[in-house]
């Protein structure tokens, strides 16, 4: 891929640039989430040093990370009216397939530029809670490697999840309630609801045969030391291949969708 090709990754922190209005509400909303989440673990702790084996700053970590990690999944496209869904209905896809650049590469620069954008927020708010004693450092050095290594597998494994749902849009020319059930699930069985810990057992049984939990809980359970370092040879061989199976899925999605091309807008 050359460099030029690269540059597409520029658009959306360009555009968000842009907008200042964005960077502003979106930096108030942050902060009001880590702060409400703060308070609540805080609170629910506030008679208990440790609840379904986790201690109250292992909670309060945990929980703000999950708030921050959210900001990587990518930006919401609709404002600039660059979704998917939109150029499909709008009949502009097709340009997707007559640049120099393929569709799928195109797709994953623009997606990478997301994550690069959501990943900066995600460094700058780490700094500033960590600084104000809303996170803790790594349980070790060890954690910390497993957990860079978790994190960017977990990234690719939603980019493929979301990429899945977007492509269903060739055949169904809709994909609202698909993404809808998506996002219910990940906050569900990742742990952005809560950490996976406090659900049953069946639950936890479920959610590890499923590729959401390790999106997100994996990696931030070996952050704060939930899962021993130990186990992280494990750990990261499921999400690398779920990887595996997820991007030969897309792959073969992306081979269909050229032959199904529908413009109802053009």
């Amino acid at each position: 891929m050359s460099v030029a090709q690269w540059r597409v990754a520029r658009v959306t922190p360009l555009g968000e640039f842009a907008q200042p209005a964005r960077i502003t509400g979106t930096a108030v909303r942050l902060a009001a989430q880590v702060f409400l989440v703060v308070c609540l673990w805080r609170s629910l702790y506030s008679q208990v040093e440790t609840s379904a084996g986790l201690a109250r700053e292992q909670a309060v970590t945990y929980a703000v990370l999950a708030v921050l990690a959210l900001q990587i999944r990518g930006l919401d496209r609709s404002a600039s009216r660059d979704t998917m869904l939109q150029h499909i209905q709008e009949g502009t896809v097709l340009y997707w397939f007559v640049r120099p650049i393929p569709p799928r590469r195109y797709y994953l620069v623009r997606a990478v530029g997301d994550q690069l954008y959501g990943f900066a927020w995600v460094i700058v708010g780490y700094a500033i809670c960590l600084a104000a004693g809303a996170v803790k450092p790594p349980a070790s050095g060890g954690a910390a490697a497993a957990f860079a290594v978790s994190l960017l597998l977990a990234q690719i494994i939603m980019y493929q999840l979301l990429l899945a749902v977007d492509l269903v849009c060739f055949w169904t020319l809709q994909n609202n309630a698909a993404l809808t059930i998506l996002r219910f699930l990940q906050n569900l069985l990742s742990g952005v609801i809560a950490p996976l810990w406090f659900f049953p057992d069946w639950f936890l049984t479920m959610s590890s045969v499923l590729p959401f939990r390790y999106t997100l809980d994996v990696p931030l359970s070996l952050y704060i030391g939930r899962s021993a370092v130990g186990e992280a040879p494990r750990l990261l061989a499921i999400q690398l291949l779920w990887c595996v199976l997820l991007a030969g899925l897309t792959r073969l999605m992306w081979r269909k969708a050229a032959g199904v091309v529908t413009v109802q807008g053009g």
